[in-house]
């Protein structure tokens, strides 16, 4: 096989990890929410507590995981049994209708999927490397198809009229399986064996040396940053279906819009849009750095939250498309230039651990503070007040992040590489 042959082979092979990856993600996290808020009637605090499942999960999970992937069991397979145990657990989740069930059994399966975010990302990483290819040029057209397989997959959902049903975890648990299998095609990474050292400290070998990071200030405060802006990761997802499905759907004016019979269609601009602003990202890094990024990341989430407010699904529809629109430089420019600096600043040895890590941060603390802060908001405040308070909070991190976080001239020319 030939060179070139052989790196189409790995990106095909990234490709289709990828889209089952986030396929399976796709098939509910937008869609819960009106689930949980029309069908079941919870509470706002309660569906956020769904959301904040994954924060919980990732405090912990993505970090454990990734140290016994660099050092016991290959991502690879690793992957595959978090899928399996994943798959189960949501199968049971789908038969619950209680509270207290469904919310157990979601939380466990997500506790077994959040760490293969970070997992196949290292394993993406790990093999462009073996064949040659620059990750930062060939990483993010790669990842454009997770995001494919969560519009096609909320599009499943969303246009066969199963949105409203337990019918999604049924969907999404068979993805699980699916990707569990294939991940079974791959072929094993090898465990990077650094040298023993006769004096080697408790932490080494507890794997826990990506913490380390944070001893040095500008990866501190991109990591504490990281899960201030990773509070608004679940906001939209939790709310924003909830938000024009039995909000705006009470109201005679609105209930029979495309935007409250299709809300999740309309959702699907923002993966669209993500689709398309990933493949800015090598761009943007390579001429800006990273804080450049990061504050349009930051901004953009000032303007996401803000035109869900004034917007509705009638004469205020091109705002919710607007805001829709605008998803994809607030989660891209935050979540994937975020792992791929991550990546730039570690060594190949902790390369899964960091980017556990950086999930703790993010959809760790981030998404669990966010979650139940959120659902306290919505409770408090209603809609669509709820929306301006999400955007004061951006800005004011916007603002802040700009003066704590220094950026250095090494951060620019660390994507500057073919």
């Amino acid at each position: 096989m030939t060179k070139t042959g052989g790196a189409g082979r790995v990106k095909l092979q990234l490709i289709a990890m990828n889209f089952l990856q986030f396929a399976i993600w796709g098939a509910w996290l937008i869609s819960l929410g009106a689930y949980l808020g029309g069908t079941l009637q919870f509470s706002g605090i309660q569906i956020g507590s769904f959301f904040a499942t994954m924060g919980i999960a990732a405090l912990f999970m993505p970090t454990l995981m990734g140290i016994i992937a660099d050092k016991w069991i290959p991502a690879e397979r690793l992957i595959a049994l978090c899928h399996l145990f994943a798959g189960v657990l949501m199968v049971y989740a789908a038969q619950r209708v209680d509270y207290i069930g469904l919310y157990t059994f979601v939380l466990l399966s997500v506790c077994f999927y959040m760490p293969t975010l970070g997992l196949t990302n290292a394993v993406a990483y790990s093999k462009l490397n073996e064949a040659k290819l620059d990750s930062v040029k060939h990483f993010p057209p790669i990842r454009v198809f997770g995001t494919i397989g969560f519009i096609v997959a909320m599009l499943v959902i969303d246009w066969s009229g199963v949105k409203m049903t337990n019918i999604q975890l049924y969907i999404s648990a068979g993805l699980s399986f699916v990707l569990a299998l294939y991940m079974l095609t791959f072929k094993p990474t090898p465990i990077v064996k650094k040298e023993e050292k006769s004096d080697i400290t408790l932490i080494e070998k507890l794997g826990l040396q990506a913490f380390a990071l944070f001893k040095e200030r500008r990866m501190a405060v991109f990591f504490i940053f990281s899960m201030l802006l990773g509070i608004c990761l679940q906001i939209t997802n939790g709310y924003a279906n909830d938000y024009l499905t039995n909000y705006f759907g009470k109201m005679p004016e609105y209930a029979d819009s495309f935007g409250v019979k299709y809300s999740g269609t309309l959702i699907s601009l923002s993966q669209i849009s993500e689709a398309v602003c990933i493949l800015l990202i090598p761009f943007f890094l390579r001429k800006y750095g990273i804080k450049v990024v990061m504050l349009i990341s930051l901004f953009a989430w000032v303007l996401r939250f803000g035109f869900l407010g004034f917007g509705n699904p009638g004469d205020g529809v091109v705002l919710l498309i607007f805001s829709m629109l605008v998803y994809g430089v607030a989660f891209d420019f935050f979540n994937i230039s975020g792992s791929l600096y991550v990546d730039q600043n570690t060594d190949v040895s902790i390369r899964s651990s960091a980017q556990g890590v950086f999930l703790m941060m993010t959809n760790g603390f981030g998404s669990f503070i966010g979650s139940y802060v959120a659902g306290w908001v919505v409770d408090k405040w209603g809609y669509p007040y709820s929306w301006y308070i999400f955007a004061a909070y951006a800005l004011t991190i916007t603002i802040a992040f700009y003066f704590l976080f220094q950026d250095k001239p090494k951060d620019k020319i660390a994507y500057g590489h073919a």
